[in-house]
């Protein structure tokens, strides 16, 4: 009967953790995932969209932008969104501890579900919470036909 040794290495378990260490560090400060330490970007403008029988809803939260300060598009079936944050006054002699919010220019553009009218959209903006609400054209809106019996 044969019997395999296998050389135990105590020190293997430590260098891949050490490798392991190292990917994560790498990953998530070297090369950070979009919209994670950048600038207010495309990923970071989280949004909610559902539809009913008659509109496309959308919203979204953009939290210390002022309204005028919103762009909303629709160009075919594409809704774009975009915006900006203004930095507040700079603090020149202070130590930041912390420093995590961005500021810049964001857009968002999704594609929609279903045709909409442009024309009769609305946009309501209310705690930092945009509102969108797209009516849906008529030729995709649910018709019902009646079944008569002969």
């Amino acid at each position: 009967m044969a019997r395999n040794l296998v050389r135990w290495e105590p020190w293997s378990d430590l260098v891949s953790l050490r490798g392991a260490m190292d990917r994560l560090f790498e990953e998530s400060v070297v090369r950070p995932r979009a919209g994670w330490l950048a600038p207010l970007g495309a990923e970071s403008l989280a949004v909610d969209m559902y539809e009913t029988d008659d509109d496309v809803v959308v919203k979204t939260v953009v939290p210390g932008v002022k309204s005028e300060d919103i762009d909303v598009s629709i160009t075919g079936d594409v809704l774009t969104i975009k915006g900006e944050t203004k930095a507040e006054e700079k603090v020149e002699k202070a130590n930041y501890i912390r420093q995590e919010r961005c500021y810049g220019a964001f857009s968002r553009s999704l594609t929609l579900p279903s045709t909409v009218v442009a024309d009769k959209a609305t946009a309501d903006f209310e705690n930092g919470v945009l509102i969108l609400t797209l009516p849906k054209a008529e030729e995709v809106k649910p018709k019902t036909i009646k079944v008569k019996a002969k």
